[in-house]
């Protein structure tokens, strides 16, 4: 085996670890003896932890993401494809990227490499779906400008219930929970929202003028 093929192998290994038993479990023994090697080997072509860890989440979590909008682009009707691609990501069978992503939030306290490959994933998250709402913004689905906010929510929405449902506090209809989030995303982001948002905002505006006051009482 070339070394080119021997360091591939340890990747693959690693990742298919991690994808049974989450990040935590990657250890240079665990990942060694996942390939049938000694950890001295895995130590050689992999020396620093934290940056293997760093690359095996990011790769997995990568795959993940081409996957989910690629499936979207294959569709015309906006909502349709939106509703699609927020139950491809709340389906339980993915719940083993679910742990992945979790856990990444909680080793990269104090995995530099992790966090910093975490946020690149995460604005990643962000462009994709931004650009997604950009098209409807476009259509006039929801209002221009609002593309960001939206994506925001979203993702933030998306990640906060499968986190939840890792300790099984999530509704069991997934399929409900994902047109009550993108109607929530949606709706906070349609022109009128903006139009009653800045009414409102104009409502509680103090008034600039000095009070007006009547004729003194006599």
């Amino acid at each position: 085996m070339s070394p080119e093929e021997r360091d591939q192998s340890i990747l693959d290994g690693a990742i298919g670890l991690a994808r049974e038993s989450g990040l935590e479990s990657l250890t240079v023994r665990a990942v060694a003896a996942r390939v049938g090697v000694t950890p001295a080997l895995v130590a050689h072509y992999r020396p620093g932890m934290d940056t293997f860890v760093a690359d095996v989440f990011g790769l997995i979590v990568a795959a993940e993401r081409e996957e989910v909008i690629a499936a979207f682009d294959d569709t015309d009707d906006l909502r349709e494809g939106l509703l699609r691609l927020i139950e491809t990501l709340l389906d339980a069978d993915r719940d083993d990227v679910t742990l992945i992503w979790v856990q990444a939030w909680a080793l990269g306290a104090r995995n530099d490499a992790l966090a910093a490959r975490v946020r690149q994933e995460m604005d990643g998250w962000q462009s994709a779906l931004e650009q997604i709402f950009a098209r409807a913004a476009a259509a006039g689905a929801i209002a221009a400008g609002r593309a960001d906010t939206a994506a925001w929510l979203l993702l933030a929405m998306v990640d906060g219930m499968n986190a939840h449902s890792l300790v099984k506090w999530a509704p069991r209809d997934r399929a409900d929970l994902a047109r009550r989030a993108l109607a929530a995303v949606l709706d906070s982001a349609t022109p009128e929202a903006e139009v009653t948002g800045s009414r409102a905002t104009v409502s509680h505006s103090p008034d600039p003028r000095p009070p007006t006051h009547g004729p003194p009482i006599r």
